[in-house]
């Protein structure tokens, strides 16, 4: 049996961070990661807000692309454009290795290609390598279908399904391209340019996954034939996005405290499916928070959820309540642009 302070399930953004924070303290940290290394494969447009460097300083390390603009098209219109808009096209597994590095360099430790195999009924986990972990606190990071959000009852149960294929860009563009239609159910078609490529996806809804080849392969021959982008795949992606809002942040299995973090807590903005951001910042403040919780703080896991709520919840609550707003209406270019957080009438009508 492995005796330490913090178990975190996870090592994307928001478990590399929490892993970082609580190992800053001086706090024993253990993190695994059923990948063989950190951020690959890909499963991720790749855009970010410029306000995550203001979070992560080495931000500037794996940008590949500025972002000046938005530039929206509702059922084949001319473009609806956002400026400034601004942000950066990642190199997400470099961003990823390069947060998992600092959380080693902080003294954490970190195993990749290591899965939770049991969680026992006294709090312990057994892992793949053999390792037996006794936690005094866990931290669940391990993405929409986390197995700590299961241990504690804390499920995404609303998810939009993800298909995405990296194509050339023939023309050099500095904004991400949004695609809303009636014919993306419950979801959108994006393409965020990344140099001299681009990243080329759609997301629907569950019951539509099976329509999802076809609607991409629908939107990639229409930008090839306008000369946007070039016929060939260079890769292939996809994954699930949780978009039914926060899941209560906390719980405990057999006395063992657990916070989630990111998509694990249902962070993802349930419109535009963005998490990197709040990834991010709540894997810090869930570091934080388990290392004040084990020195004494009788507040701290309170505080966490909390924390979360102030910062993520308005936001969560207005996307979730616009994304079922339009699944139970009429998929109308007016109820389309209603549903979008590039439009005024998103953020003004009831």
């Amino acid at each position: 049996m492995k005796a330490i302070d913090v178990l975190v399930f996870g090592l994307g953004p928001a478990g590399s961070r929490a892993a970082e924070a609580a190992a800053r303290r001086g706090h024993r940290v253990l993190a695994v990661d059923r990948k063989r290394e950190a951020g690959r494969p890909v499963q991720c447009a790749e855009f970010v807000p410029s306000l995550v460097g203001a979070e992560v300083p080495a931000l500037g390390e794996s940008a590949r692309q500025r972002i000046d603009a938005m530039e929206t098209f509702v059922e084949g219109e001319t473009a609806d454009r956002t400026e400034p808009f601004p942000g950066h096209m990642l190199d997400r597994a470099a961003f990823d290795a390069r947060l998992a590095a600092t959380a080693q360099a902080a003294g954490a430790e970190l195993r990749f290609a290591t899965v939770v195999r049991a969680i026992a009924a006294d709090g312990s986990v057994s892992l793949s390598d053999g390792t037996r972990v006794a936690a005094r606190l866990i931290v669940g990071a391990d993405g929409p279908r986390s197995v700590a959000g299961r241990a504690i009852g804390r499920v995404n149960r609303s998810l939009v399904e993800t298909r995405q294929v990296t194509v050339p860009l023939r023309t050099p563009h500095a904004a991400t391209d949004i695609f809303l239609s009636h014919a993306i159910p419950g979801g959108y078609g994006w393409l965020f340019p990344k140099g001299s490529v681009a990243n080329l996806g759609v997301g629907v809804a569950p019951r539509s996954a099976g329509l999802l080849k076809d609607i991409l392969a629908s939107l990639h021959r229409r930008l090839a034939d306008e000369g946007r982008v070039g016929t060939e795949v260079l890769s292939r992606t996809g994954g699930a996005i949780p978009v039914g809002g926060p899941l209560y942040p906390r719980g405990e299995l057999a006395g063992v405290p657990v916070l989630l973090a990111g998509d694990a807590a249902g962070l993802a903005n349930p419109v535009t499916g963005a998490g990197i951001a709040a990834a991010v910042q709540s894997g810090s403040l869930a570091g934080e928070a388990a290392a004040l919780h084990l020195e004494g703080r009788a507040s701290a896991l309170e505080d966490y959820e909390e924390e979360l709520d102030a910062i993520f919840g308005a936001s969560l609550r207005r996307a979730l309540g616009r994304r079922e707003a339009l699944l139970h209406s009429t998929p109308t270019p007016a109820a389309l642009r209603r549903s979008w957080v590039a439009y005024p009438e998103y953020w003004t009508s009831p």
